[in-house]
């Protein structure tokens, strides 16, 4: 073959490749995943259960934060946000256990983004027990009530099995979402994908693909 005839294919295939790539216009096994096992879901009628899995210390999270706030108010009652903390240290993550404390408690959404805070802007090392237990008593948090629900039947049954959830979403790594039960993308898969190394345009691109895969998942229901 000669090398004009042979360049004009490979350059040809490169852009249909590209073609097909688009945070508009998702497509499995590029921009997102479809589970192999779907998982049920706790939102209920037509809504779209949204399941980001993060993890306090992840600065990708920290940085998608801001983001997916408001694109979950833009999303307004199409979809239901659920966050699970991914238990990096195993099934007695201390990080995850402060989680799931703060939401037994019914403090999670006030506290969500103070913990964001303190790990990341005041850079406060809430990696063990002992540091998170002293950092809610000082910020406003009634140490005993804390120890309690820490300590509680339900908090310490859910953190066991946070690693088979894990499992079960094929989640090895954060920011990482869930849309429907069986809908897997991440920021890292659509930059990996894409070829996208600008921030903002990362964001966007992300974005989109959520938008997409809501849509996708709201035709079903």
């Amino acid at each position: 073959m000669r090398r004009s005839l042979r360049f004009a294919i490979v350059a040809a295939s490169l852009v249909a490749s590209t073609a097909f790539a688009s945070p508009t216009n998702p497509q499995n096994g590029v921009e997102y995943t479809t589970l192999a096992t779907p998982q049920p879901v706790q939102a209920t009628g037509k809504k779209v259960e949204v399941v980001e899995f993060f993890a306090y210390h992840c600065p990708a999270c920290y940085a998608l934060e801001p983001g997916l706030n408001e694109w979950v108010k833009k999303q307004g009652d199409k979809i239901v946000l659920r966050r699970v903390h991914l238990p990096f240290q195993g099934p007695a993550d201390p990080e995850a256990h402060l989680f799931l404390t703060l939401e037994a408690m019914g403090k999670q959404a006030e506290f969500h983004p103070k913990v964001l805070h303190a790990v990341h802007v005041q850079r406060v090392r809430l990696m063990k027990d002992d540091q998170i237990i002293d950092w809610v008593s000082k910020n406003g948090i009634d140490r005993a009530k804390f120890l309690e629900t820490w300590n509680s039947f339900g908090v310490t049954t859910k953190l066991r099995r946070l690693p088979q959830l894990a499992t079960a979403y094929q989640v090895s790594g954060t920011p990482t979402i869930i849309i429907d039960g069986k809908y897997q993308t991440s920021p890292g898969q659509v930059s990996e994908k894409l070829k996208i190394t600008d921030r903002n345009q990362l964001m966007q691109a992300s974005f989109q693909v959520l938008d997409a895969l809501v849509e996708k998942a709201a035709k079903t229901k």
